[in-house]
């Protein structure tokens, strides 16, 4: 297989997830879709190097997360994501209010809560893949997800009884 063709299929296969996983983690959907795209161009560029990493999409993730941030800071504005999922959460049909109870659960959660539910939820990383795209202990990770899940428990069914 080319370098092309492997390129080709693993962005057809992993553009949604990565993009679900940006959007996740606190960043509105247009952003998210430009640092997606910005972060895949810049895995073509460096496709040899980055299809050998041991999670090409935490690569990706990781890296439209930089870019994003790194975007925030040269403009120095920031969105309110709050208002972005409500917006949305106006428009969508009545079916649509348990996932928009969650969206808005995940946006309340604090920013390295949020990044860690969408690399181990939505790109299913381990803990250790997704210490390493996050620069952080694996232990660090797993107290992130357990405070993020309890967290989103407790807003999306605060009526039922939890057992930790």
């Amino acid at each position: 297989m080319t370098p092309e063709e492997s390129f080709a299929e693993f962005y057809a296969a992993r553009k949604d997830p990565c993009l679900r996983a940006l959007v996740a983690s606190g960043t509105d959907r247009a952003a998210a879709e430009e640092a997606v795209a910005e972060a895949f161009a810049r895995a073509w560029a460096s496709w040899p190097k980055v299809s050998r990493h041991p999670s090409p999409s935490a690569w990706v993730v990781r890296t439209a997360l930089n870019h994003h941030v790194s975007r925030w800071r040269r403009t120095r504005r920031e969105v309110a994501l709050t208002a972005d999922v409500a917006a949305a959460a106006q428009g969508r049909a009545p079916d649509h209010v348990e996932r928009d109870d969650l969206l808005r659960a995940v946006a309340a959660l604090p920013e390295r809560q949020r990044q860690v539910v969408a690399l181990r939820v939505f790109l299913d990383l381990d803990t250790r893949q997704t210490a390493e795209a996050l620069d952080l202990a694996p232990g660090t990770v797993s107290a992130h997800l357990h405070r993020a899940l309890t967290s989103l428990r407790a807003a999306t069914a605060p009526d039922l009884e939890v057992c930790s």
